[in-house]
């Protein structure tokens, strides 16, 4: 295929020239000076400035200008700039008066304080004062949150505290029946494993059926708790977070205030009776599902009897066990009710504040059943049980 001729002429190639006459530098533009050319350099502007005796005024000539662009404009700046940095007087009357008005306002208006970002590092001790600081926020914050919650809760023993009780309603369904299922499957396949690494240890020394004693006080005593609680962060501690975040983003907490409801009562409260009040019976049933899993290894791997596998666990798993766990489940529940919600509460107006809330309640969570888990663990070693 051929293609017709390009007959448009050809923008004429910017040129400089330079001309020093009774101490006035004179600098004449010509052709076009646009972006798709290649312009001169400032070197030979740089070096008429410098030369003895050094011009004391500088001049434009620009009449052989056939097109000029923001690029032209950059350039007479620079040439100013460097005139202003020797010394020298710019006389604009010789530029287009278009770029004379450019350069003129630019001039005018400076640059605003600030505008320009620094990376600067601030000094150690700085750091450290900023990250002291703001640890001492972070415990006010904390202090002042448990008081709201303590005397909401204090409102709800007198029978005074305000909040909607259908929300309460749809939270313990939230928190209980739409939890089952992740719950179940998560603790089928804990007490699978906890069976199948104990049977590979006891099948040894043909005591196969003491794996049902591992899964049972395992599950009983505080794995079925923990990984309830652990999925209970992920799952409705989040949730906690981003909802109340969103709502602190739209202002729909500013709102309460405004007419008079506390905040820490009306959103804070449900979810915390919520939580607390299923946990326990989703420890239960955490339990149940993990002696489940044992039960599908001792009986389809080990050939255990079910009846035999069955009582064995319900003889060699002492109720103290039980109500241990229903102890840490209702612990559980209170620190990922409080860690998602005061997340939420403290959350940033701004969608990424909500995304950090969200994380932040999770990560809280965890870390907090973690310790809640050690420090509980060790009083149960202390009182004996």
């Amino acid at each position: 295929m051929s293609h017709a001729p390009d007959n448009r002429p050809k923008a004429a190639a910017p040129t400089r020239t330079l001309a020093v006459v009774d101490g006035v530098l004179t600098l004449t533009f010509a052709g076009s000076w646009r972006m798709d050319q290649v312009l001169p350099g400032l070197e030979p502007v740089v070096q008429a400035l410098t030369a003895m005796p050094r011009p004391k005024t500088l001049a434009f000539a620009s009449a052989g200008v056939t097109g000029w662009d923001s690029l032209f404009l950059t350039q007479c700046r620079a040439i100013l700039a460097l005139a202003r940095v020797h010394g020298v007087t710019a006389d604009l009357t010789g530029l287009p008066d278009g770029v004379a008005s450019l350069i003129a306002l630019a001039e005018k208006v400076p640059e605003r304080q600030g505008a320009a970002r620094t990376s600067v590092r601030p000094p150690f001790l700085h750091r450290m004062a900023d990250l002291g600081i703001e640890a001492v926020q972070a415990v006010h914050n904390l202090l002042e949150f448990l008081g709201d919650v303590t005397l909401a809760a204090l409102a709800l023993v007198r029978g005074k505290a305000v909040f909607q009780r259908s929300q309460l309603t749809a939270l313990i369904h939230q928190a209980s029946i739409e939890a089952l299922l992740i719950v179940s499957l998560i603790s089928f396949l804990v007490g699978l494993i906890l069976a199948f690494v104990g049977a590979i240890q006891l099948s040894q020394f043909g005591a196969q059926i003491y794996v049902s004693t591992i899964v049972g006080i395992a599950m009983v005593r505080v794995m079925g708790a923990i990984m309830t609680g652990i999925i209970m962060a992920g799952r409705t501690g989040a949730a906690y977070a981003a909802e109340l975040g969103t709502m602190q983003v739209n202002e729909e907490i500013d709102a309460l205030k405004t007419f008079g409801f506390s905040p820490t009562q009306f959103l804070v409260l449900p979810r915390l009776i919520a939580l607390v009040l299923m946990m326990p019976l989703l420890c239960i049933y955490a339990d149940l599902m993990g002696i489940m899993g044992g039960f599908v290894v001792g009986v389809f791997m080990l050939n255990i009897n079910p009846i035999q596998y069955l009582t064995h666990t319900w003889q060699s798993v002492p109720l103290a066990n039980f109500w241990i766990g229903l102890v840490h489940s209702t612990v559980f529940g209170v620190l990922v009710a409080m860690a998602g919600c005061y997340r939420g509460m403290r959350c940033s107006r701004s969608a990424l504040g909500v995304g950090q809330a969200t994380t932040s309640a999770v990560v809280t969570s965890i870390l907090a059943i973690v310790i809640a888990t050690a420090i509980l663990t060790v009083a149960c070693n202390i009182i004996g049980v």
